[in-house]
């Protein structure tokens, strides 16, 4: 039996959870262990080594965020569906700014979840239909979207949005209305 309750769901969760607190990049297995009241090497029957509790730490996310923007999703199409989908995807980074940073990292195809990566391009491309975007425009699309959610997300929750004057909803609002106007209007490829 694991000692104080630690399984690796456990462990994966009680990560997560620190990340948002302090900071992706200040988790270590020396802070999970004393969340746990354990010494670091009783995590080790659980996990190989930190980069194995980030990958699942980013797994997690991936697939809670998945899930929601699915949620969000549901019977819409076209505009709506484009701005439930960032909407969804801003709130997760907002309120979970450890686990939205675990995202970024970098999965192999022998990470426990990429399928949740998968899902998040299949919604996007999804939206995309509604604009009856084809290949290759639809894959440049999709890039662009991500790079747009995720660039004024980082930006936003660094602090970069918060001395002008100017609300960032407001300025989300309008970038997504651009957005659903570049989608609308996509140049013919040249």
């Amino acid at each position: 039996m694991a000692r104080a309750g630690v399984t690796t769901e456990r462990l994966t969760r009680a990560a997560a959870d620190l990340a948002d607190e302090i900071g992706f990049q200040n988790v270590t297995v020396s802070a999970l262990a004393r969340r746990f009241g354990v010494k670091p090497a009783a995590l080790y029957s659980h996990v190989k080594d930190l980069q194995d509790i980030k990958v699942r730490v980013a797994s997690l996310a991936l697939s809670e965020l998945a899930d929601r923007a699915a949620e969000a999703l549901a019977g819409r199409a076209g505009k709506d569906a484009l701005t439930a989908f960032a909407n969804a995807y801003r709130a997760y980074a907002r309120r979970h700014p450890g686990r939205y940073a675990a995202m970024q990292i970098e999965l192999d195809s022998e990470a426990i979840d990429v399928a949740a990566g998968v899902r998040h391009a299949e919604m996007t491309r999804a939206i995309l239909r509604g604009y009856d975007l084809a290949e290759p425009d639809q894959t440049d699309a999709v890039r662009m979207l991500h790079s747009t959610f995720h660039g004024y997300v980082s930006l936003e929750t660094q602090g970069g949005f918060r001395r002008h004057p100017r609300d960032a909803d407001a300025s989300w609002s309008r970038t997504l209305d651009a957005l659903d106007a570049v989608l609308r209007n996509w140049p013919p490829a040249g």
